[in-house]
C-alpha cells in the first residue's frame, strides 16, 4: 500500500507543471560590456531563474535609447542609464525611478587613430569628440572634458562602440569612445591610441555615473518582481567575481573573445566596486555638475531625490 501511495505521489509531482517564471523585460545599453553583461551571465548561470524570473533582454546603443522605453513603460527595467540623463528626465516630469547603481566610476575610454597626432584630451581643440547618445554617461563625460579643459571641441553622438570605431577610422569623427573589451585588440595592434579615460574627469571618480531605472507605475505594481531582480543581480555580481572559471568562459563566448581577454577586462578594468548596486554615490558634486552641464536647471530637492532614488529597493 505504501509503495502504491509513493508511486502516486511521484506521478503527481512529475505531472505537475513547473512553477511559472515572472517575465522581466530589460533595455540594456551597450551589449558586451562587463557591467552590462550581468543579466546575461546571471541567466546563463541559472541565478535569475532561481529567483523566479525570466529575463527578456534588448540591447541599445546608449542610455538615450534605453531610457525611452522605460518612460513609455514598454520595458520593466533600463540598465546603464546615465545618472544625469535619468535626473534630467525626472526633472522634466518623466515617471523615472532609480532602483540601483549600475556603474560607479567607469572603464570607458576615448581614443583616436594612431596617426592622428592627438595625444591627450588637451589636443582636441577644434576636433570632434564622440559619445553614445544624448543624455548618456559618455555625453556627460565629454561635456565635462570640454568644461574642465576649456576646449573648443565639438561633441558628436556616434552610437555604440562598433559604429564609433567605423566613424573614427573613416575620418567622420576625430576621437571615439569605447568600453572594454571593445577596442583593446585594435589598441594592441597599434591601429588606435588612447587619448583619455573617463576616470580622468573628477566628474567620474567616485560618482555613480550610470543607473538601473524603472517606471513609477512598474515600481508600484511589480515591486516584488523588481526586488527579486535586484537580489538576482547582486548574486550574479558575487558569482562574476568568484573563482568559478565558468563566468569567464561565458563572458568570452558572449563577446567572441579569448578567455585571456575576458579575464583582462574584468581584472584590469572593472574592480567589483564599479558594479555594486546599492548606493548612488557622489550626489553632492553630481547635482551641481548636472546644473553646470545644463542637464537640469536647478538641483533637485531632498523630497524629489527621495522619490526618484529608491536604493536599495526593498
Amino acid at each position: 500500500m505504501k509503495r502504491v501511495l509513493l508511486a502516486a505521489v511521484l506521478a503527481t509531482l512529475i505531472a505537475a507543471p513547473a512553477l511559472a517564471q515572472d517575465k522581466v523585460k530589460l533595455a540594456i545599453g551597450q551589449r558586451g560590456n562587463w557591467d552590462t553583461a550581468i543579466p546575461h551571465l546571471g541567466t546563463k548561470a541559472g541565478i535569475f531563474k532561481k529567483h523566479g524570473l525570466e529575463l527578456e533582454m534588448t540591447y541599445t546603443s546608449g542610455s538615450g535609447e534605453t531610457l525611452q522605453p522605460v518612460i513609455s513603460n514598454s520595458v520593466d527595467i533600463g540598465l546603464a542609464v546615465g545618472t544625469m540623463g535619468a535626473i534630467s528626465a525626472y526633472a522634466k516630469g518623466a515617471p523615472v525611478r532609480i532602483i540601483g547603481a549600475e556603474a560607479t566610476g567607469a572603464a570607458d575610454y576615448w581614443y583616436t587613430k594612431a596617426d592622428s597626432g592627438i595625444k591627450t584630451i588637451k589636443d582636441t581643440n577644434g576636433k570632434t569628440l564622440a559619445f553614445s547618445t544624448k543624455g548618456s554617461s559618455t555625453n556627460s563625460v565629454v561635456l565635462a572634458f570640454i568644461k574642465e579643459h576649456n576646449l573648443t571641441a565639438t561633441p558628436q553622438a556616434t552610437g555604440n562602440p562598433s559604429s564609433t570605431l567605423t566613424a573614427v577610422m573613416t575620418g567622420q569623427v576625430d576621437v571615439g569612445w569605447a568600453a572594454p573589451p571593445f577596442g583593446l585588440r585594435e589598441m594592441d595592434e597599434g591601429k588606435i591610441s588612447l587619448v583619455a579615460r573617463a576616470i580622468d574627469s573628477p566628474l567620474v571618480r567616485g560618482q555613480t555615473i550610470r543607473t538601473i531605472v524603472t517606471n513609477a507605475e512598474t515600481l508600484a505594481k511589480r515591486r516584488d518582481v523588481l526586488v527579486r531582480f535586484m537580489q538576482g543581480y547582486r548574486e550574479t555580481i558575487a558569482y562574476m567575481y568568484s573563482a568559478n572559471p565558468q563566468v569567464i568562459k561565458d563572458y568570452a563566448e558572449f563577446n567572441n573573445i579569448s578567455e585571456a581577454m575576458a579575464r583582462r577586462v574584468r581584472d584590469d578594468f572593472f574592480p567589483r566596486g564599479i558594479v555594486e548596486p546599492d548606493e548612488i554615490k557622489g550626489l553632492d558634486s553630481l547635482l551641481p555638475e548636472a546644473v553646470a552641464l545644463k542637464f537640469i536647471e536647478k538641483p533637485l530637492t531632498k523630497e524629489q531625490l527621495t522619490e526618484l532614488i529608491q536604493v536599495p529597493l526593498k
